[in-house]
């Protein structure tokens, strides 16, 4: 969802339960300022996915609210997926994606979910820890499977071709994030994208306990907070307040 907040964030984020049981912050307000010493969450954020059912709607919309029109990204061969980017400041960013206006039908399932949504959605983030491979491996020890890894690649808007690897989670609600690495491929971020300021970043679930063990044992920072369905949450800044991406 994409919606504008009439109230003041920094007041309803004052007024959330404090504690390690309930929540954990992301200092996400540090983003931005190179000048500072970011925490690891600030300095592993690698980016946000906003589904969509209709890629050029979502797009549109994303720009009527913020000012900012999402740069093009390019097409995933074989998913029957496209995305336009927005950066959110320091080496994170946006991407908006959703089914391929240009392509064929693919013939399996798009990503994230993508054919059963109905409305754009926040639905998962990514991680880029350093040491890729030795992550998965301390999860793995920790109890908790990152899933399994995948070599994927996409040609830009330019005709450069993009390689990367991630991991594929089973968690069925997207709050503990993939994590993802963009080996020696220039990072998306780094090609003077637009931007919008990423200003909290956060998530509701049923039993925010299950959610934060596993972010521990990733080694993943997030902010849970009880709330009747599991869902990530967003605040960009927008042209009218914050934008709430959901």
């Amino acid at each position: 969802m994409l919606s504008v907040l009439t109230s003041d964030i920094s007041t309803a984020s004052a007024q959330r339960t404090a504690g390690r049981g309930a929540s954990r912050p992301l200092p996400l307000d540090d983003i931005a300022d190179g000048g500072r010493t970011y925490s690891r969450a600030m300095r592993e954020l690698d980016h946000l996915v906003l589904a969509g059912p209709h890629l050029p709607t979502l797009v549109a919309d994303f720009e009527r609210l913020t000012g900012v029109r999402p740069a093009p990204g390019g097409r995933h061969s074989g998913l029957g997926t496209a995305n336009h980017l927005v950066g959110l400041g320091g080496a994170a960013y946006l991407e908006l994606i959703g089914p391929d206006p240009d392509g064929d039908e693919p013939e399996r399932p798009r990503p994230f979910g993508i054919d059963a949504l109905t409305e754009a959605t926040l639905v998962t983030w990514a991680i880029r820890p350093i040491e890729f491979d030795e992550r998965i491996a301390t999860a793995r020890s920790g109890d908790y499977e990152p899933g399994s890894v995948r070599s994927m690649s996409r040609r830009t808007a330019d005709g450069d071709l993009l390689r990367w690897r991630l991991t594929v989670p089973d968690d069925g609600h997207g709050l503990v994030p993939f994590l993802i690495d963009w080996g020696s491929t220039p990072h998306p971020a780094s090609g003077g994208l637009p931007e919008v300021a990423l200003t909290s970043l956060s998530a509701t679930h049923p039993s925010p306990s299950d959610v934060l063990r596993a972010l521990d044992v990733l080694g993943a920072d997030l902010e849970v907070v009880p709330g009747t369905r599991a869902g990530l949450r967003a605040v960009v800044h927008g042209l009218y307040g914050p934008v709430v991406l959901s």
